[in-house]
């Protein structure tokens, strides 16, 4: 794929879970019945720790709160798998105006990749859920050696389209998340009506929601990232 030039977007990266569908409580109750199962409580604050982790790295900050022995983390990862699928099986939600964005940058042909921290069998199963094929690439939290907030995510997903990382945008709801995209190079929209933005304040912009985002509102994005337009101020609601 040809590269673009560094004022116009190249692609948009997206991740997953919260930022495009509504999937963040079913993670967090399939812990909760996990720690149930062991008669403790997996409070909110511990679960907020485990937002934008692929499983295994959450499953060890879940372990170390508890004292349980490390030798069940395999097993534990592949119950909670079975828990979320099971769910995924009944129905899943988009989260409101991800559809329309997705479906806007493929008629425009702007290439997108999907960058998660869930692993593939799990991945696969949603995007035929919901019978999404759009992507021209796909980085799963299983699929690289450092998953997010390492950047590797990331990078890889721009090496996969054949892009320059600093004219993408990653659309992210979790610190962590943005921290990936950041550390690789992205402009980052945040979108989160959980999660308040992390500080420090890299992000090109902040938003609850997806609604109303266009091709135009990325491409400011970008140009902001990159310097183009000093007058540019980050974008909230």
């Amino acid at each position: 794929m040809a590269a673009r030039p560094r004022d116009r977007l190249a692609a948009v990266f997206f991740d997953l879970d919260g930022t495009l569908i509504d999937s963040e409580e079913v993670w967090n109750d399939a812990v909760r019945r996990l720690a149930a199962s062991r008669g403790v409580v997996a409070a909110e604050p511990l679960l907020a720790r485990t937002h934008g982790l692929e499983v295994m790295q959450a499953l060890r900050l879940v372990h170390a709160e508890f004292g349980w022995h490390p030798g069940t983390l395999d097993a534990d990862a592949a119950w909670l798998a079975r828990q979320v699928a099971a769910t995924f099986e009944n129905g899943i939600v988009w989260r409101p105006g991800a559809q329309s964005l997705l479906s806007r940058l493929r008629t425009a042909g702007v290439p997108t990749a999907l960058v998660t921290s869930t692993y593939r069998q799990l991945v696969d199963l949603i995007l035929r859920r919901l019978e999404w094929e759009g992507f021209d690439a796909v980085v799963c939290g299983d699929e690289v050696r450092s998953p997010k907030p390492d950047p590797e995510p990331y990078l890889t997903a721009a090496r996969l389209l054949g892009v320059d990382v600093r004219t993408c945008v990653a659309v992210e709801d979790s610190p962590k998340g943005a921290a990936s995209a950041r550390a690789a190079g992205c402009a980052v929209l945040y979108v989160s009506a959980m999660s308040p933005a992390p500080p420090g304040g890299d992000m090109a912009a902040v938003l609850t929601t997806l609604v109303g985002v266009d091709l135009a509102t990325l491409t400011r994005l970008t140009h902001h990232h990159n310097g183009r337009s000093r007058s540019d101020h980050p974008v909230s609601d």
